[in-house]
Order: C-alpha cells, then structure tokens, then sequence
C-alpha cells in the first residue's frame, strides 16, 4: 500500500465528517421550520402568516407530526457529529492527512466545519425548547 493510500484515508474521513456536519445542520433546520417557527408565529400572534406559510408549504404538516422523529433522528445526526469531530477524528490522526501545501487550507475547512456543527446543535436545541419546554413554561407563569 502507498503512503498516499494510507494518507487519503484520514482525508476521506475527514470529508466524511464535514459531509456529516452539513447534513446534522440542515437536519436541525427541519426541526426549526416543523415545530420552533409555527409556536413563536402563534405565540407572537402572527397566525395568518402561519396559515399563508402552510398553504406555501403544505409539507411541513407531515414533518410536525412526526417531530418526535424529526427531532430524534436530527439530534442523532448532531451526536454522532460531536463523536466524530471530538472524539474519532483526533484519534484518527486526521490533521495528519493534510499535506503540506494545503495546511492551512485544512484547517480552515476543519473550523468551518466545527462552527456548523455548534451552528446546527445551537439551532437544534432553540427548536428543541420552543417545541417541547416554552409551552409547559408559559403555562406555569400564566397559572
């Protein structure tokens, strides 16, 4: 085996990773337009843009009926992201896989990467509370 072959193999992991971290975003953005956008709207009393936004987009009437699923198998993905961000990768030896020409380009890609995956797990969890926590505060507040 090459060295290249033995080095590529981090680099695609590290690919792996990024391709991981995009889909844990776009994943956590399903939860915010399921089940987060639709309670602050009626929240703020903006229930006719609800109703206009569901007519636009009828399919976020499925997605908010399976939003345990919806936010379980997001979550998920933003887990197994933090895993092998945090935990594989540096053991991997993955910042090993650059090559000297494009350190600095790996490193970026390696940051960016990281800020999408806090980015998503922010997002996921501001939809997780307006989803699942606002509803049982407010009712506590308002008696």
């Amino acid at each position: 085996m090459t060295s290249d072959a033995v080095a590529g193999s981090p680099g695609l992991h590290g690919r792996r990773a990024a391709l991981l971290n995009y889909f844990s975003l776009f994943s956590s953005f399903s939860t915010l337009l399921c089940c987060a956008l639709p309670s602050v709207l009626v929240l703020l009393g903006m229930g006719a843009t609800l109703a206009s936004l569901l007519s636009a987009m009828p399919w976020l009437v499925t997605l908010s009926r399976h939003k345990i699923w919806t936010f379980c198998i997001s979550g998920g993905l933003i887990a197994i992201s933090f895993l092998v961000t945090y935990w594989i990768a540096p053991r991997l030896g993955a910042s090993e896989a650059c090559s000297a020409n494009g350190a600095t380009a790996c490193g970026a890609a390696s940051k960016m990467s990281r800020r999408l995956l806090w980015v998503s797990a922010l997002i996921w969890g501001g939809g997780f509370f307006v989803a699942y926590l606002l509803a049982p505060i407010l009712g506590r507040i308002g008696g």
